[in-house]
């Protein structure tokens, strides 16, 4: 019998991970060329909501507000949404190397936002790679359904077409059309990267994040049905077919709003719902809100590392998740976590 470590009760967990959210936050504000002390960041912060009259010198004032702030609110957005789809997928499929990109969705807004790069309206990208990812999603539920009834596994090998597909069909443009330094610009993009990232960015991936993620913590405690298979979740009550494909939909959704802003990150989805189970255990109803926090703590300070560590010269994000995931990815799979590995 597996021994059943520790685990802290949610109801201390949530809040101290909160206070580590905006503790993080505020020192990944004040972190880069220009040292600016957490006071200043905090007084900023207050006199643009109206909760305080103490002003900032106007310089401090725009790194803060303007640069710096929703740079880190969307790498939190896009963190906790990507962990959290992750667990919400490997749940569904019953696959512990299911991630948010499953279904071709990252290839399929990388062919939409490179699209709209190479001809220099790079304004219209968030709509172009949300609009990618839709289309490669209406693409992969579409041949999955072809000659057959739609499953988990006939999704997944669907994915993988339109992803190579998509894929083929970026390194295309980018060979034809990109010269000069829009090849860098697409390059970037397409490691994951949130440099340039505005209060839109903001808006369209908390805003993604706040309505679907409140609709997936909601299904915590069904989707603990999956894991004994779907005759023991219909034994249960539960609408299996209705309830994997919907919520499917909402990760994909959610996951084309993340890429539109922040492009490919890799390893957030895979890795930190294996990690994070090994703290909370499986129960979904601890899973996912936890996941989706330490997520968002991740990906501030992954993205912190990515444009400070090299100074002047900023990486994209997502070599420094690959960086971190690929060996606690080793881990994992070292520490023999189960069946679900093998």
């Amino acid at each position: 019998m597996e021994r059943r470590g520790f685990r802290p009760p949610l109801p201390l967990v949530l809040p101290v991970l909160a206070v580590v959210l905006v503790a993080t936050v505020v020192v990944a504000v004040t972190t880069g060329p220009a040292d600016i002390a957490a006071a200043d960041v905090l007084r900023a912060i207050g006199r643009h909501l109206g909760l305080s009259t103490a002003g900032v010198p106007r310089l401090t004032d725009a790194i803060v507000w303007d640069l710096r702030l929703p740079r880190v609110l969307t790498a939190a957005a896009v963190g906790a949404g990507l962990a959290l789809g992750g667990a919400v997928m490997q749940s569904l499929t019953r696959n512990p190397l299911a991630d948010p990109y499953l279904l071709g969705l990252s290839s399929g807004a990388s062919l939409g936002a490179v699209a709209v790069l190479v001809v220099g309206i790079g304004l219209l990208l968030p709509v172009a790679a949300f609009a990618g990812a839709l289309l490669a999603l209406g693409a992969t539920l579409t041949l999955a359904r072809t000659g057959g009834v739609l499953s988990p596994g006939r999704a997944v090998l669907a994915g993988l077409a339109i992803s190579q597909l998509c894929a083929a069909g970026t390194s295309f443009v980018i060979f034809w059309t990109a010269t000069g330094d829009s090849y860098r610009e697409i390059l970037s993009w397409l490691m994951g990267s949130l440099a340039g990232t505005t209060w839109q960015s903001v808006a369209i991936a908390g805003g993604a994040l706040t309505l679907v993620g409140a609709v997936l913590l909601a299904q915590g405690g069904k989707l603990d049905a999956f894991a004994f298979g779907d005759t023991a979740a219909a034994a249960l009550g539960i609408d299996v077919e209705h309830l994997r494909w919907g919520l499917m939909t909402l990760v994909a959704l959610l996951t084309g709003a993340l890429v539109a802003v922040s492009g490919a990150i890799g390893f957030v989805g895979l890795i930190l719902p294996h990690a994070v189970s090994v703290v909370t255990g499986p129960a979904h109803r601890r899973l996912l809100p936890v996941v989706a926090l330490v997520g968002a703590v991740f990906l501030v300070w992954a993205d912190t590392a990515a444009r400070t560590v090299f100074d002047p010269r900023e990486l994209p994000v997502g070599i420094v998740t690959a960086l971190i995931g690929v060996p606690v990815f080793a881990f994992l799979l070292r520490r023999g976590r189960g069946a679900a590995w093998s």
